[in-house]
């Protein structure tokens, strides 16, 4: 079974779409998809469909929903796929009843979220290890598994609200490392049109922010770059009370006061916003 989630959603078995059109029996094959060999409770599955009051109805309704999908599973096994013994595989093989709730085996198809994390733990040893080319490469390559936001044609409910919100913050994470990787590489030039979308689309984001500084700085862009801070500090203030961190205070003042040669190749930007006053 193949999974895809960063982007729209797509579940294949055997190259077949298993993937319903109705609303509802998408939202459960996401969440068991993104947990597939995993058991996920009934009631996780009604909070999803229903928030924290589901119908009286909410258990038979779920299990109409689990029997389309395995209607669609049915048709996708219908070219004689077995379970490597010999018998042949059904659909209750491939989404199981199992106590207390329902598991989707995956099997050995591709998953893009597994994929994309594998590469990102590769991407982040390489930038430890110093090695920048290899770093950016890797990382630049998971980044590239994203199609759109994750499940971005399924209505989501609360836990996939909280699924979709973890990705998110795991695609931002790899893209402040592969954005460094690059910068250590002296690709600022290259970089400043992709940060000058970035933080335009994540105005508070420090870390963007600061790497969106260093690369206007070194394009000999001085007083853009201290700009694009107060920009930042605006929208702190105004959104949250806050400053911004000591980090980012501290490289602005080394883009007003210092040469090129003593401002950070990047700033650790491990300190948080202040508040103001």
């Amino acid at each position: 079974m193949d999974i895809d989630v960063l982007g729209t959603l797509a579940v294949r078995l055997d190259g077949v779409s298993i993937t319903p059109t109705a609303p509802k029996p998408r939202q459960v094959l996401a969440l068991l998809a993104l947990r597939s060999g995993q058991v996920v409770p009934v009631g996780v599955l009604a909070e999803e469909l229903w928030g924290s009051k589901p119908p009286r109805s909410a258990r038979a309704t779920l299990q109409t929903y689990i029997l389309q999908l395995r209607e669609l599973i049915s048709a996708a096994l219908e070219n004689g796929a077995g379970d490597g013994a010999g018998r042949r595989c059904q659909a209750k093989d491939v989404l199981l009843t199992v106590p207390g709730g329902y598991l989707l085996k995956g099997g050995e198809g591709v998953s893009d979220v597994r994929e994309f994390e594998r590469l990102a733990g590769c991407g982040y040893r390489a930038m430890d290890a110093e090695d920048y080319p290899q770093a950016a490469r890797l990382l630049r390559e998971a980044l590239g598994l994203w199609t759109g936001p994750a499940l971005a044609d399924v209505h989501t409910g609360p836990q996939l609200r909280t699924e979709a919100k973890r990705l998110e913050e795991s695609r931002l994470c790899a893209l402040d490392q592969r954005v460094d990787a690059d910068l250590r590489l002296g690709r600022h030039r290259e970089l400043l049109a992709e940060l000058t979308v970035l933080v335009n689309q994540y105005p508070m984001h420090e870390s963007l922010c600061a790497q969106y500084m260093l690369a206007l700085y070194r394009s000999g862009r001085r007083g853009e770059a201290l700009d694009a801070y107060q920009r930042l500090r605006a929208a702190l203030v105004r959104a949250m009370g806050l400053e911004p961190s000591p980090a980012l205070a501290k490289l602005q003042r080394s883009l007003l006061m210092s040469g090129p040669e003593t401002v950070p190749a990047r700033p650790a930007m491990s300190g948080t916003a202040a508040p103001v006053g």
